[in-house]
């Protein structure tokens, strides 16, 4: 009798051993939600991907990337989440679908009112995020989306405008027009017109370009000046030229984005299609000569030996970007592709960091650069390098998806 108990009892400490052993295995299997767990068990995704998956393990709102202190309707929102667009076209990942619509469904209520937007602030920098509304109208069918895109487009409308019919890059900066306000305004006024008025205002649209190409191109170098003022009255403009004083990189990056960018819309029989290819030929000979060994360009591009400056990400990510695009789409000579690779290199063996989870982080981007304003910003070399540099801006971020898409890296 003392037997059978023991060997009950035996058996009995067996089986729950065997269901300890068993509660405790399961315990160890990943029980983990996180979006950026796949990231966490390998680094051979592709950088676009490992950037994306980054920025929304830090930020899981779109609208706090740069830790601003609300949702607000800004143009670096909308650079990024082009970017993620970009990369659920390709991956048909839902993740990065429901990162731009829930940004995009914050700001737009049913009406198509924007929150916080003011058409009457002729600001050109509010159309950009307005690149979104396409594809998000194309396949929900939300008649949100199109009242949102036909509020942007009336800006277009009754924007101020230079005497030589160029957009002022805001209300509170008459007569002036600057490079960044291409990239801004000019891709989604191209799609727009393609798409809903049969193409009509792709001249105008040239226009634009034509005008900064030939006002701001500084033959010495090839490049351009960051802005102008046809009136030449700022403090800051050259009093023959109406030119800013100086070139600043991010400038060149938004000037050549804007260009390969357009010629999505621009059929290969309209006019002015080869006129936007040739600047995007001289653009990319000129910043070419300017590539540092390392594959980046500075700050200020032309002065790569003068105290202060430093290789920048944004800009540098930018020009691969616009570079890999301009071969890929036939617009620009192979030998371009070797200069962005180099480029895209240089990002990653100087700017980018790599945690041990495999989260990244891209460093020495550019806060910000401007001209006017309060306080007064001269536009002089010293001004373009007082500017704070931070890691993991927004201005950077999406040009480096861009770039690492185009170059499929």
């Amino acid at each position: 009798m003392i037997k059978t108990k023991g060997t009950y009892f035996t058996l009995l400490t067996i089986c729950c051993l065997i269901l300890f052993t068993s509660c405790k295995q399961q315990k160890k299997e990943p029980q983990n939600s996180d979006p950026f767990a796949e990231l966490k068990v390998s680094d051979t995704l592709k950088w676009s991907e490992r950037m994306a998956l980054s920025i929304i393990k830090r930020n899981p709102q779109a609208w706090n990337i740069d830790h601003i202190p609300e949702p607000k309707w800004e143009y670096k929102v909308g650079l990024v989440l082009k970017a993620y667009e970009r990369l659920y076209n390709k991956t048909e990942n839902e993740k990065y679908y429901n990162y731009i619509k829930d940004f995009v469904d914050m700001m737009i209520d049913s009406t198509g009112t924007i929150k916080g937007y003011k058409l009457e602030s002729y600001n050109i920098d509010l159309v950009n995020s307005g690149k979104l509304l396409f594809n998000l109208y194309d396949k929900t069918k939300d008649e949100k989306y199109l009242k949102a895109l036909k509020l942007l487009r009336s800006q277009l409308d009754g924007h101020p405008r230079t005497k030589s019919n160029g957009f002022w890059h805001k209300k509170i900066y008459p007569n002036q027009m600057w490079l960044d306000g291409l990239y801004m305004g000019e891709p989604f006024y191209a799609r727009y017109t393609v798409e809903f008025e049969n193409g009509e205002n792709l001249d105008d649209i040239a226009h634009q370009f034509k005008l900064l190409h030939d006002k701001t191109l500084d033959k010495k170098t090839g490049l351009y000046f960051h802005a102008w003022d046809e009136s030449k009255q700022m403090p800051w403009a050259n009093k023959e030229t109406g030119c800013a004083p100086n070139i600043w990189l991010r400038a060149l990056g938004w000037y050549a984005m804007a260009l390969v960018d357009v010629l999505d819309y621009m059929p290969k029989e309209h006019p002015k299609h080869q006129e936007l290819v040739s600047y995007l030929n001289e653009l990319a000979e000129a910043i070419s000569n300017f590539q540092d060994e390392s594959g980046l360009w500075y700050q200020v591009p032309n002065m790569q030996d003068r105290e202060g400056n430093y290789l920048e990400a944004s800009g540098s990510s930018m020009f691969v970007y616009a570079l890999a695009k301009g071969v890929n789409k036939g617009y620009l000579p192979t030998k371009f592709e070797t200069i962005a690779n180099k480029g895209f290199d240089g990002l990653i063996n100087k700017l980018v960091t790599v945690d041990t989870d495999g989260e990244i982080h891209l460093n020495q981007i550019c806060k910000s650069a401007g001209l006017g304003g309060n306080p007064y910003r001269d536009g002089s070399y010293e001004y373009y390098l007082s500017e704070p540099i931070l890691t993991d801006n927004s201005h950077g971020l999406g040009p480096f998806i861009m770039a690492a898409l185009e170059l499929n890296r």
